[in-house]
């Protein structure tokens, strides 16, 4: 039981792991594309691959793996993972471009006590699939 418990949580190590991998490789593409060590990557929101999609695909098809894909346990863990996805990719990618209008507002109008919002939030259809790809393969081969 315990921590060994977990350890032995195939499900939890794939989406762990895929996670892990979608963070790691947003760290590296800012290094190589923006020539910068942005350590921020490695929690923050948006960018390439979503690890929000990577995370749920490779709990759900793990589950699947264990489960067997006629499962309701995997039924459930894709039907969050679409939902997640369809937040990243529709109401948090949107909620991230009204922010950059607003904070081009904030500028031009040289408002003193505004915070600057953060803009990015979500993540284009592209960032979804491309994290999608990665927890499957993470979910199958875990």
């Amino acid at each position: 039981m315990g921590i060994e418990g977990i350890l032995k949580n195939t499900p939890l190590l794939a989406a762990v792991i895929s996670w892990a991998i979608a963070q790691g490789t947003k760290i590296i593409l800012t290094l190589v594309i923006e020539k910068r060590f942005d350590a921020t990557r490695l929690v923050g929101t948006g960018g390439m691959p979503s690890s929000h999609s990577a995370l749920v695909m490779a709990l759900a098809f793990a589950v699947g793996k264990q489960n067997g894909f006629e499962s309701p346990f995997f039924a459930i863990a894709l039907i969050l993972a679409l939902v997640v996805m369809y937040d990243a990719a529709g109401i948090r990618r949107a909620a991230g471009k009204q922010a950059e209008i607003l904070n081009l507002l904030i500028e031009k109008h040289q408002l003193p006590d505004m915070e600057k919002l953060k803009e990015l939030l979500g993540h284009t259809p592209l960032e979804v699939l491309a994290g999608a790809i990665l927890g499957i393969t993470v979910g199958f081969c875990v």
